[in-house]
């Protein structure tokens, strides 16, 4: 039986092999090319940005609506050239991507999906140091989250979007499946568990019910919190596998977030600007004049032009006069005919009036 299997698969292992090679040939072939635009662009002195997020949004999506009725999954075809795009885009100068570290976050489990792995990573110790590593050019671009489908949004990033100079140019949506993790592999002689305030928050029930006793200590991220894990036998860490892998802490327990769909949005942050992909998504954030009917007037711009809103949250100005900033996430891009005369109109009627930024849906 063994050995009839065997006949059967050796041919097909052989195609498979013959394939990869191909593969590989054509891997090589393209990195080539984008050496050759490298090359082109630098000798008609037209070295702009490396990232293109517009550019790369409409190969991808090019390449799944040709693989519609392929055998690759879909979403495969996004991971596969997500990295093929990665390395081609590191021949012709690395990108260094700042986000909340250290390693094995979430963050950066978002920064490597976005933008693959070929890049240079910079983990930063808060949401203000990526924001300020970026501004200050210690970095290329970051990843910073900004909502979650179970605790709303992340009210630091929110903050700093109102304030920074920088733009959105992409997103990336990752499934959040938290674990908790310690040095030894069991609870015994843990005193504390630690975790992000969100993941606390994330996990809340679940920890009521298994360990209500146990103190709960807030941490700077899920992976801080699994260092912390690995160098004290009394703490457990809330934390992605990944962070697991990183820090070497066996998993006492997987999947104890309280939503089983725990997702987690998170922004590609930088100075430059997303030209239009065709299928887009403009951020803004504007705020009304304190006079009555004053949101239904500003939103009236958005009815009349034909534009779909997909996201309103408000947030206080934190003027202790009872304002409010309003965070609004539209249906395309900033320089869409349609969409360009809703948010010139906005603009007139606000009190405070900002776009982050135009960037091709996930």
């Amino acid at each position: 039986m063994d050995k009839l299997l065997q006949e059967k698969l050796k041919p097909l292992r052989e195609r498979i092999d013959a394939i990869d090679h191909e593969i590989l040939g054509l891997l090589n072939q393209r990195a080539q090319a984008a050496v050759d635009v490298g090359k082109v662009k630098h000798e008609f002195q037209a070295d702009g940005p490396v990232l293109k997020p517009e550019r790369e949004a409409q190969i991808i999506r090019r390449l799944q609506d040709l693989n519609e009725r392929g055998v690759f999954p879909r979403e495969s075809v996004h991971a596969v050239w997500a990295e093929i795009i990665s390395a081609c885009r590191g021949l012709e100068r690395g990108l260094t991507v700042a986000y909340l570290g250290p390693e094995g976050s979430f963050s950066e489990q978002a920064a490597f999906e976005y933008y693959g792995h070929a890049i240079q990573k910079l983990p930063c110790p808060s949401f203000d140091e990526v924001f300020r590593a970026v501004e200050a050019g210690q970095a290329d671009v970051g990843m910073v989250p900004v909502e979650n489908s179970t605790e709303g949004a992340v009210n630091r990033t929110q903050d700093l979007l109102l304030s920074t100079t920088l733009k959105v140019h992409g997103e990336r949506i990752i499934a959040i499946r938290h674990c908790l993790m310690t040095q030894g592999g069991s609870m015994d002689n843990v005193k504390v568990i630690m975790g992000h305030p969100q993941a606390l928050a994330q996990c809340h029930n679940w920890l009521q019910q298994h360990y209500p006793n146990l103190e709960r200590v807030p941490a700077a991220s899920n992976s801080e919190a699994a260092r912390h894990a690995a160098e004290e036998g009394s703490v457990a860490a809330i934390a992605g596998e990944a962070a697991a892998l990183v820090w070497n802490l066996p998993i006492v327990a997987a999947g104890i977030q309280d939503d089983p769909n725990n997702k987690t949005r998170f922004l590609a942050i930088g100075h430059l600007d997303s030209l239009q992909s065709g299928k887009d998504q403009t951020s803004l954030i504007f705020a009304v004049p304190n006079r009555i009917g004053a949101v239904y007037d500003l939103l009236s711009p958005f009815v009349q032009n034909n534009v779909s809103m997909t996201r309103f949250e408000s947030r206080p100005a934190r003027t202790g006069q009872w304002e409010y900033y309003f965070y609004v996430d539209i249906l395309g891009h900033r320089n869409d005919k349609n969409v360009a005369k809703a948010l010139a109109e906005l603009e007139k009627k606000s009190a405070f009036f900002k776009i982050l930024g135009s960037y091709p849906l996930q």
